[in-house]
């Protein structure tokens, strides 16, 4: 095998073994960026809705509440829950990968009831009184599912409504009935909003970044080589190729041969220095055996 072919396979080994291990460690730092880039985003989206119900509670709820009281009626526009999903729902357009629900053990709303996993998140913040956010993983139907919840507290105002039934307005009596939402205690936390997102969504964030990565550090790998290859042919592999020549030339009695320039003080130029030193001496030997008076 010739030295540039060596060196090739050498290198292509040692940098191979180098690009698994450092796709390794970056596939997994590129998983872990990209999970703690959908948290942000499903924080962002947790924001945009705690905005959408304080919109509802200091704007839309005041405007709508002289129409219902005159229309003996019950606009559920005017409850910030509703409104925050219902908000949501149009942003799904955008986002279709991402859900949204206010889950409540008690709801006046039968939409809102939490499902298992969803009541386990709640009463993890009634056991928690100081944790404010909550980031897990858990199994769904669909995969595996990220979500990211923060409690609903219930304060004065909801107690206007989710108190006792006699307390709340007839209307929402007629629309929902006195089964449910109500009971609620004032400062305990009665559900809990919560985002959820598909692990697919960070795996193919990840896995797009991953193959961009692969490609860059392949086509820096291809011009390295190339750059190296060459570097070696005109450092090493083709002043060897002269002093190979030379031998075989000066084997056979041919002491024609021009000497290797030395232009350097690198080993490569020691060596053909010596060569050339070594010629020399050889022609002088070779001559005078060819005339033993001299």
């Amino acid at each position: 095998m010739r030295l540039l072919a060596k060196f090739n396979l050498i290198f292509t080994l040692v940098f191979g073994a180098g690009l698994a291990g450092a796709g390794y460690i970056s596939y997994w730092f590129l998983q872990r960026n990209a999970r703690e880039q959908v948290v942000q985003q499903a924080r962002m989206m947790m924001e945009a809705m705690g905005s959408a119900r304080a919109y509802t509670i200091k704007q839309v709820k005041p405007l709508l509440e002289a129409d219902q009281a005159r229309d003996r009626t019950f606009l559920p526009q005017t409850v910030p829950a509703f409104a925050a999903t219902e908000s949501f729902n149009y942003l799904r357009v955008r986002y279709p990968d991402y859900e949204y629900k206010e889950a409540t053990l008690n709801p006046t709303n039968l939409r809102d009831r939490a499902v298992d996993w969803e009541a386990d998140v709640i009463n993890e913040f009634r056991n928690h009184a100081d944790r404010m956010e909550l980031i897990g993983e858990r199994e769904a139907a669909t995969g595996r599912s990220l979500f990211l919840a923060r409690p609903i507290k219930a304060d004065p105002p909801c107690l206007q409504c989710h108190d006792r039934p006699k307390g709340a307005p007839a209307a929402m009596i007629r629309r929902y009935g006195t089964a449910n939402g109500f009971g609620w205690k004032a400062g305990d936390v009665v559900g809990a909003q919560v985002v959820s997102v598909p692990m697919a969504v960070p795996k193919s964030m990840a896995d797009a970044a991953f193959r961009v990565m692969i490609f860059y550090m392949g086509a820096v790998f291809l011009v390295a080589l190339i750059v190296l290859d060459l570097a070696l042919v005109f450092t090493i592999t083709r002043p060897a190729a002269r002093l190979s020549a030379m031998a075989d030339k000066i084997s056979l009695g041919d002491f024609t041969v021009a000497e290797l320039p030395v232009r350097s003080k690198d080993e490569i130029s020691a060596l053909a220095d010596s060569f050339n030193r070594m010629r020399r001496s050889l022609e002088r030997a070779m001559k005078m055996l060819e005339d033993p008076g001299r």
